[in-house]
Formats: C-alpha cells, sequence, structure tokens
C-alpha cells in the first residue's frame, strides 16, 4: 500500500485553522492566515506564494523595502501586513508599503500615520495593538488607555479594523486572548490579530479574525 505523501506546511497550518473553526462553529474562511516572512528570502516567499498563500507579514519597514518591491511586482494581488513595532518617522514608508497595520499603539503614531496617509492619498486599515499582560518590555497601549486611543485614531481619519496582541510567553494565553475579545466588543471593534503557530487553535476558537504565522510554515528562525 503505498503511503500518502505528507502534506506541506502551508496545508497542515490550513487545517489547522479548519480543525479549529469547526470546533468554535465558525469556517475557515472567516480567519486570514499571515505568513510571517520576516528574515526570510525570496525563495522561501515564493514557494508559499505558488502553494497558494497570498497574506504575508514583515517586521520592519527596511526589510520590506529592500526584499518586497520584485516580489510585489511579480504578484499584484499580495497583500503585506506590518506586524512589527513602527516608529513614527517610519510612518510615510509604512504607508506606501503595506496594505494593513498591526501596530497602531501611541499617540505620536496615530498622529503621524494620519499625516502620512493624507499625504499619499492612501487609507490604510490598522489595528491598535494592546499590551494585554501588561509588559514593560513589549509595545501596545494599555488597556486603561484603549478608549482614548481609539477615539483618537478614529477622528484622526484612521481605519481602525480590530485589536492585535502578543501575550505573555509561557503563561497559558487563552485568558489574554479571551481579554482581547472582549475589549474588542466594548470598544465595536471587529477584528481580532492574534494567535501564532503554537497557539492558532485557542486564537482562533476565541475569535481570531487573522493569525500570525511564522515558524510553522518557515521552520524556526
Amino acid at each position: 500500500m503505498e503511503q500518502a505523501v505528507p502534506s506541506s506546511p502551508l496545508e497542515q497550518v490550513r487545517a489547522r485553522i479548519a480543525g479549529a473553526a469547526r470546533m468554535a462553529g465558525r469556517k475557515a474562511a472567516e480567519v486570514t492566515l499571515i505568513a510571517i516572512s520576516k528574515t526570510k528570502p525570496a525563495e522561501a516567499i515564493l514557494d508559499l506564494i505558488t502553494q497558494g498563500q497570498r497574506v504575508f507579514g514583515e517586521n520592519r519597514v527596511q526589510e520590506t523595502q529592500e526584499k518586497w518591491p520584485a516580489i510585489r511586482a511579480a504578484h499584484p494581488d499580495l497583500q503585506l501586513h506590518l506586524v512589527g513595532q513602527l516608529q513614527s518617522n517610519k510612518a510615510e514608508e509604512a504607508v506606501a508599503l503595506f496594505d494593513c497595520i498591526h501596530s497602531l499603539d501611541r499617540p505620536s503614531l496615530v498622529s503621524a500615520l494620519a499625516k502620512a496617509q493624507d499625504k499619499l492619498g492612501k487609507r490604510v486599515p490598522c489595528f491598535v495593538q494592546v499590551n494585554i499582560g501588561a509588559e514593560d518590555q513589549k509595545g501596545g497601549c494599555a488597556v486603561a488607555d484603549l478608549p482614548t486611543l481609539l477615539a483618537r485614531a478614529r477622528d484622526s481619519g484612521i481605519d481602525v479594523i480590530g485589536l492585535m496582541c502578543v501575550p505573555p510567553a509561557g503563561i497559558e494565553p487563552a485568558p489574554f486572548f479571551a481579554l482581547l475579545d472582549k475589549l474588542a466588543d466594548d470598544n465595536s471593534v471587529a477584528g481580532l490579530s492574534m494567535g501564532m503557530s503554537d497557539d492558532l487553535e485557542i486564537a482562533v476558537q476565541l475569535g481570531a479574525t487573522h493569525v500570525r504565522v511564522g515558524s510553522a510554515l518557515f521552520g524556526t528562525r
């Protein structure tokens, strides 16, 4: 009897998302898989593109400027998301490069992004990053500051489509994902960017609309 050919990492991740969605009574199509391609060469990215992946995430403006123009020219249907911290002085470059930003986390960045969007005539949807575990070393706005930051972003004309978080490492993530879901409900935003390679099932079951997966697709860094 022939042995089944092992599925690709992309197929495996898609199957994990579909299984978690099914358990939660959701459709897999409700969850956008963002392939986190930071530090990965164009060859690895092109391999995923060939398999049908269309949404990718990068952490740094400079790396994106160096790596992505040629890829996007050949594949204009791709979406590129910024998932790393963004310096205010890089806001204009980020607006030019990306289709979505997941790390809006402070008033100065709201101002910089609003100014850049007006200058370039391009509206880029944003997730507000929440420091869900109140960790000093991590970016994200404090939970208590979220309503004020959301109001400022909306008043500035920024299209806030959801909230993003990175739970503390080494701790059960479910309570943090559940808190982000509640914060989104309380503040009338629909999107939830949460869940990575090790915990995407929990995130999907708790309402994630976007999962950010790197190592499960590309291997460990």
